[in-house]
């Protein structure tokens, strides 16, 4: 994504956003935040599907993002979604008719005593990487979780017998008005995937704090070495997708179930599930989000109906 002028006319054949885009674009050139129009959504998902949004915005700062979303605020600008690396997302092949803000330019990350203050955009391994530089034990878990720490907090994530709300401390984020609010973590509403965030999605998390406890540097690296190690076995990483596709139901788990009943290597398309681990919907190659849809309601379907089991989404759609 690179700073330049764009062309605010209506995009042909699409009922875009009503509001004035060159006055969007000037906006974003004269606070030096990066911009973009008709964005090729599929570029910015780890399942490489989707259409074009309307506009995105790459602001680099905390304040960048705070300026663009009181902006977009002021005018009325709907829908807005934040998206940090497009790790769990399924965005339609219509595109997204609106405003995309992209939050992976947010890369503050300090150390205050025993806790880690991360940006929104900070990766997960960058996190772990640097808790681990400096002796500190807790994020272990959350090594190779994909995505930013904006998505690993709106959705709880969590891998290998832990979860972010077992070491979150505090998060910031911009409200509905653009204000900047903080909530502790008693008040973060953090359940099995998801958070007070998953409510209010017009909330941009901001940064949020982690406390940690002090441990062996050596030790620490082994596990997180350990935990990369059991998912290059066990998960296609060599392909597109967006990690889970389903929720673990009570009292079983997805991949399981869906090995089960004999879906490993189904394909609709170029959609496929995983021959490697059931739980992961993968794209072979030029997999489109209908087709990608159409899987994993015939999974939902098939489970349901020789099982019992009704499995739950773990991505997150975006657009029609």
């Amino acid at each position: 994504m690179v700073k330049q002028p764009f062309c605010s006319s209506l995009l042909k054949g699409r009922n875009i956003l009503k509001i004035d885009l060159d006055g969007l674009t000037r906006f974003c050139q004269q606070n030096s935040i990066s911009c973009r129009t008709d964005t090729p959504m599929r570029e910015y998902t780890t399942f490489k599907v989707g259409g074009n949004a309307t506009f995105s915005a790459l602001p680099s700062s905390a304040e960048e993002l705070t300026l663009l979303v009181r902006e977009l605020r002021r005018i009325g600008a709907e829908p807005v979604w934040f998206v940090g690396r497009g790790s769990n997302l399924l965005v339609s092949d219509e595109g997204l008719d609106g405003v995309v803000v992209f939050t992976w330019g947010l890369s503050e990350l300090k150390r205050e005593e025993q806790t880690v203050i991360a940006d929104a955009g900070v990766g997960m391994n960058a996190l772990c990487r640097m808790a681990q530089s400096e002796g500190l034990t807790g994020l272990e878990f959350a090594y190779g979780i994909p995505g930013t720490v904006g998505g690993g907090v709106f959705m709880n994530a969590g891998a290998y017998g832990g979860e972010m709300r077992d070491v979150l401390e505090w998060v910031e984020y911009l409200d509905e008005t653009g204000e900047v609010k903080r909530l502790p973590k008693e008040k973060l509403e953090l359940s099995y995937r998801r958070s007070v965030f998953s409510t209010h999605p017009q909330w941009c998390i901001l940064r949020a704090a982690f406390r940690l406890e002090q441990g062996d540097r050596q030790q620490i690296g082994d596990k997180m070495s350990e935990l990369m190690a059991r998912r290059r076995e066990k998960q296609p990483l060599e392909y597109p997708s967006a990690g889970s596709t389903f929720k673990r139901p009570e009292g079983a788990f997805a991949g399981s179930l869906i090995e089960q009943c004999g879906l490993k290597g189904t394909r609709v398309g170029n959609a496929q599930v995983s021959e490697k681990h059931a739980g992961f919907i993968i794209n072979l190659g030029g997999a489109t989000c209908a087709q990608i849809n159409e899987l994993i309601e015939k999974v939902q379907q098939t489970v349901f109906e020789r099982t019992g089991y009704q499995l739950e989404p773990e991505v997150r759609r975006l657009g029609k």
